[in-house]
């Protein structure tokens, strides 16, 4: 073969091999990034149905293994019983929020809201929404935080926005105090009795709450954002160690009929309210030293080891049926999908 045929040759099979390449970077482009919908690869083995946060985004677990982001945007997030509740981020132009919608997201009630989003949960049935704004500081391991904890009825449009106009009994007393803060609240079945802690006097406590008659009252020491299991007979809470915050947070579990505490198998300091996903599994959240989130579970019983259910996951819970997608053409119907108005 001479130089100008070897020449040809090299040319036609650079163009072939360039072709080729075109076409399997279409053919890639043609599926769904993540921001769209769809990421794989890391969700639940075992096939379970939840609601979580994607790097601020609420997003659902749709087997087989596979993780639907939605365009809507919350720094906290629960579900129960088809209710949807969204902590709105705080930004430079925009003040916080929260959401309240359907299981199709469509938004059910507004309440602007002052400070930044920490905590945030949903009773059993639907019915209550309860959250946990910081409004000093950042941090439960700082000094001179101060927090705002509220909930809202939605059944019948009750909206209490501070827990601290309840009337406080510690250690069989009334008491009022200006550093008293509450916050990490957990309700029970009949949408009336909750859980939550106090903090005064350098003390944090667990607090039974009655919702209708307005009052909490301490029950034990060292309990810190108490979640209530699904018989009602347990908390799952994190404690300081040694008592002190600043140390970091282990996690146990609470009967509430003995108030005898148990450790569980998670070692690591976890700054979270626990999640119970059922009657034997506590999931929470951890933060990796770079800022992702990583959703670990650990058994109730305190016998087994920590297990990664989600990689980029916070703010998870079960959830009982499918959400349906919003996408049409390969993209999420943002009037469908984001509250906002």
């Amino acid at each position: 073969m001479n130089t100008r045929s070897r020449v040809i040759v090299l040319t036609a099979t650079a163009v072939l091999l360039a072709a080729l390449a075109v076409a399997y970077t279409v053919s890639r482009g043609a599926e769904p990034a993540p921001a769209e919908g769809r990421t794989s690869g890391d969700e639940t083995a075992d096939g379970r149905r939840l609601q979580f946060l994607t790097n601020g985004r609420l997003s659902y677990t749709s087997p087989p293994r596979s993780r639907r982001v939605t365009p809507v945007e919350c720094d906290r997030a629960y579900a129960a019983a088809g209710t949807v509740a969204c902590l709105r981020p705080v930004g430079a132009l925009s003040a916080g929020a929260l959401v309240v919608m359907d299981a199709g997201l469509h938004q059910r009630r507004r309440v602007p809201l002052t400070g930044f989003p920490n905590r945030l949960r949903v009773s059993p049935s639907g019915r209550m929404v309860a959250w946990t704004l910081f409004i000093d500081g950042h941090s439960y391991a700082t000094t001179g935080f101060s927090t705002r904890a509220g909930v809202l009825d939605t059944r019948t449009g009750r909206l209490v926005t501070s827990l601290e106009d309840f009337a406080i009994t510690k250690d069989g007393a009334p008491y009022r105090n200006r550093d008293v803060n509450l916050w990490g609240i957990t309700f029970a079945a009949d949408d009336n009795r909750f859980y939550a802690t106090l903090s005064t006097g350098g003390g944090r406590y667990l607090v039974q709450g009655d919702f209708a008659a307005g009052t909490v009252r301490t029950l034990a020491p060292n309990v810190e954002c108490p979640s209530l299991s699904p018989d009602g007979t347990h908390l799952a809470f994190k404690s300081a160690i040694a008592g002190d915050p600043k140390r970091g947070w282990r996690l146990s579990t609470l009967d509430l009929a003995t108030l005898k505490t148990a450790p569980l198998g998670e070692t690591r300091s976890v700054d979270d309210q626990p999640v119970w996903l059922d009657a034997h599994t506590i999931a929470y959240t951890l933060q990796l030293s770079d800022g992702t989130n990583q959703t670990w579970t650990v058994p109730a019983s305190g016998l087994g080891k920590p297990q990664l259910l989600l990689n980029n996951a916070s703010s998870v819970s079960p959830i009982p049926a499918p959400v349906q997608s919003a996408r049409t053409g390969g993209q999420h119907r943002q009037s469908q999908a984001d509250p906002r108005p």
